[in-house]
């Protein structure tokens, strides 16, 4: 489960669902591997493909996928500290709590999974612990204000207006600034100030 002290979602990485049955790893798996196997001229990569070794025998015996998914549980579905359960209260500081925490989940997710660069409207919900009408309702004015949009897949992606948004509102939200903040190690490392 972890690569050089870093958890890996093995989900992720074979770009499946988290339920995905067995058949359906073994068969995504076979085409990764024809991919990254290093003996691919052009497009094998020996790490890369060491860590899919790695995901395919946790993912397909089920002890091991059992521990595993405690684990995914734990470290990739925690609620979001800026869009806790108690703040599903309506109103507009609820809401806007809302919004700069699912922009932060979205920006980090576009900026650190370039395979796949949205969440689905279930993923979102599970990861706010907000009812769906909560979700929805924000969703619904991210998209009309142009700050989200819809993918291929139906996933939702953050836009470069969603991402000035977040930008824009992070002084009225510290926690949800917290969270991007460290969403952004690069600008750190470049010598780049956080947004405040």
């Amino acid at each position: 489960m972890q690569t050089q002290g870093k958890f890996v979602d093995y989900y992720d990485l074979l770009q499946i669902s988290p339920k995905a049955e067995l058949e359906t790893i073994k068969r995504v798996y076979k085409m990764l591997v024809a991919r990254l196997h290093p003996d691919n001229a052009d497009t094998g990569n020996a790490e890369q493909f060491i860590v899919l070794q790695r995901a395919f025998e946790v993912l397909s015996d089920p002890e091991r996928r059992a521990a595993y998914d405690a684990d995914y549980v734990a470290r990739v579905r925690q609620p979001l500290p800026s869009v806790e359960p108690g703040e599903v209260a309506s109103g507009v500081d609820a809401e806007l709590s809302r919004r700069v925490g699912i922009l932060c989940v979205l920006f980090k997710q576009r900026q650190t999974n370039p395979n796949r660069q949205g969440l689905s409207m279930l993923e979102l919900e599970q990861i706010t612990k907000c009812p769906s009408e909560f979700v929805s309702f924000t969703l619904w004015y991210l998209q009309n204000k142009n700050f989200v949009a819809s993918s291929d897949n139906s996933d939702f992606v953050i836009t470069p207006p969603g991402i000035d948004y977040l930008e824009a509102n992070l002084p009225a939200n510290t926690l949800a600034s917290g969270r991007l903040e460290s969403a952004m190690p690069w600008e750190r490392e470049n010598g780049r100030q956080p947004i405040h």
